[in-house]
């Protein structure tokens, strides 16, 4: 198989400990650049969770050298875009912009990141937008229980906080705590900078140096591994005409050998419209417009889970069927010839993906951070082409024990 665009990339460790990685993609006229900060909300407690996600919107409000509108301003007037958001364990910045525009972007990405100001004015007006958004959430069904159902499945772990915090923690929230938190892990050594596409390592690197200046040194997070619930039946009402249901069970970290088993179980399970679940729930019974299954995957555990959005005088037997193509899996391995398209699907979303230099750029970073090296398209192809019908089976006997399933319900009394 020839892969797509041979890589070129490069890594430069600076005496500060920051991390910078580069992929060079000639061909392209554009650079993706991406401010990895090792922060998220399972390095919070019940007191100030949603802080990593509050400091990613706060150093938008202005910079020791930018107000809130020249940073809007700083990529958009040069048709390039600048955005961030914040998971269960990392914060991320990052550009898109054409490659002669690249200075602009380390400067403002660095101002962001080393020079951010933390106002009481601005604080207080943020909580309010945050706040806001918390409340959006609430109103989105499946977004409001898959945060709940994290919280059922990680209790009392960080792990299982919702990533926006709550209403009560983020109105405790003033400009010193903030700060502090900035201080402490906003550090070099807990941070990468990652790159790709028209890009020389050598000129980023010299950017990132001239740009990037730490004042403050800090710690790097400690994780423990969450204790996992089984068995959860909640049933919650609330005024939808819709019963909305999660069902799921832990999955597997990040790095896990068996993590591409996983992801063709997704795919054949709930990935997408050939799906089983999709074409028997939605397809062949009419019980459900959504159907799907996603798999999330962290340092040291993981999420596998459903939704099915359907009438509340349905959701039984659409909870049947379900767990009827779950426990299939589990008794009988897929067939040879579901197992070779399976392959045939994951290696066309990896090698599809790779012809997005945003893509690429998230690539770098997140082998580094959760591999420790940067992995060979090939040595992932290869693992997707080793995938056999007794692996996926051994995978899916482990992990989908229907004895620890977990159910969470929102069903509509409207």
């Amino acid at each position: 198989m020839i892969l797509p665009m041979d890589r070129t990339v490069e890594k430069t460790i600076l005496n500060n400990g920051l991390t910078v990685i580069s992929e060079t993609l000639p061909t392209v006229r554009s650079i993706s650049l991406g401010i990895w900060v090792q922060i998220g909300s399972r390095y919070e407690n019940k007191r100030n969770n949603g802080l990593a996600h509050f400091l990613e919107h706060m150093v938008f409000k202005r910079t020791k050298k930018r107000s809130g509108l020249q940073i809007a301003r700083a990529l958009e007037e040069l048709g390039g875009n600048l955005n961030a958001y914040t998971s269960k364990e990392l914060t991320h910045y990052y550009t898109f912009s054409l490659d002669e525009h690249l200075p602009v972007c380390v400067d403002v990405l660095a101002d962001l990141i080393c020079n951010p100001l933390f106002l009481e004015s601005d604080v207080e007006k943020e909580k309010q937008v945050v706040v806001e958004e918390i409340n959006a959430v609430k109103d989105t069904p499946e977004e409001y229980l898959f945060d709940l159902f994290q919280e059922k499945l990680f209790p009392d772990h960080p792990l299982g906080f919702p990533i926006l915090g709550k209403e009560s923690t983020v109105s405790g929230f003033n400009a010193d705590m903030v700060k502090k938190f900035w201080q402490t892990y906003y550090v070099p050594q807990n941070i990468i900078i990652s790159a790709a596409g028209r890009v020389d390592h050598q000129k980023l690197v010299k950017l990132v140096e001239k740009y990037f200046h730490f004042e403050h040194s800090g710690q790097i997070p400690e994780t423990s591994k969450p204790k996992v619930a089984q068995q959860i039946n909640l049933e919650i009402k609330e005024s939808f005409n819709q019963a909305h249901i999660v069902a799921g069970l832990e999955g597997l970290p990040y790095a896990s050998d068996d993590r591409f088993a996983l992801i063709a179980l997704n795919a054949y399970l709930g990935g997408g419209m050939s799906s089983r679940a999709f074409q028997i729930i939605r397809e062949r019974y009419g019980l459900a417009y959504m159907v799907y299954s996603t798999t999330d995957f962290f340092k040291d555990s993981g999420i596998f889970s459903f939704y099915i959005g359907t009438d509340s005088a349905h959701r039984k037997k659409a909870i049947q069927l379900l767990t009827k193509e779950i426990k299939k899996v589990t008794e009988k391995q897929i067939s040879q010839s579901a197992i070779k398209r399976l392959k045939e699907q994951l290696k066309g979303h990896l090698l599809l993906g790779m012809e997005n230099t945003v893509h690429r750029m998230s690539r770098l970073a997140k082998n580094e951070i959760y591999f420790g090296r940067q992995i060979p398209l090939s040595e992932s192809v290869e693992k997707i082409n080793e995938l056999s019908q007794k692996k996926i089976f051994d995978v899916a006997e482990k992990l989908f024990n229907l004895n620890k399933l977990n159910i969470i319900q929102m069903v509509g009394n409207a």
